[in-house]
């Protein structure tokens, strides 16, 4: 389903063709992504960047990436990098835990914590003793359906969206509460579903773990 397609179902679903309406479409489309994608874990929403910190400076600047929502991982590796087996994964621990393990900030070592100082950047625990190469895994949004026509969420899992999008243009028309719980358990059903996909059949087998698991909304 692209953006064409899913405006008219919203307009069709809803009997609903008034200006102000349509023109709301792309908040109700966009309130709807921002819902699912924080709701579950989705291998498409994943990115991965380098960078290093430097000896000395216990602080690793965030990515750029306006997008960027929450970090999975961050892994360090001595310069110059030697093999994959240096790579060092860190725990990702608060910022005061970091802050009273480490009272002195002139104590080095080889970082083992890291976590969120402030809306840019990442502090680590102990300070660097060396410069490192560091490999960020993060979560991300990607761009809306509505500025793209196609995307991952209109081409695999269109009920969830269709669904997402008529909760909230049906909460914007005050519409019927008995419509409503029925959007809702329809946008619970097929979020129940993509959840199973994302986080229970990606992430293991039936070689491994016998019957795929089911992911509970």
């Amino acid at each position: 389903m692209n953006y064409t397609e899913l405006t008219a179902a919203i307009k069709d679903y809803t009997n609903n063709t008034e200006t102000n309406f349509v023109a709301a479409i792309p908040t109700f489309v966009k309130q709807a992504e921002q819902r699912i994608y924080r709701s579950v874990d989705l291998p498409v929403n994943r990115k991965n960047v380098r960078g290093t910190i430097t000896q000395s400076n216990a602080y690793l600047t965030m990515p750029t990436d306006p997008t960027f929502l929450f970090p999975f991982s961050l892994a360090i590796r001595p310069i110059p990098a030697d093999t994959p087996s240096n790579q060092i994964f860190l725990l990702n621990k608060d910022a005061n835990f970091i802050r009273s393990t480490y009272p002195n900030a002139s104590t080095e070592g080889t970082p083992k914590y890291y976590g969120v100082f402030d809306s840019t950047t990442f502090i680590v625990g102990p300070t660097p003793d060396a410069d490192y190469v560091t490999e960020l895994h993060y979560y991300y949004q990607p761009a809306s359906i509505v500025t793209d026509s196609t995307t991952w969420l209109g081409t695999n899992a269109d009920s969830v969206l269709l669904y997402g999008a008529l909760l909230e243009a049906y909460t914007y028309m005050k519409g019927d509460a008995d419509i409503m719980q029925m959007y809702q358990q329809r946008y619970g059903e097929a979020l129940g579903l993509l959840k199973t996909q994302a986080e229970g059949r990606m992430t293991g087998d039936e070689y491994r773990e016998g019957q795929i698991r089911t992911i509970p909304t």
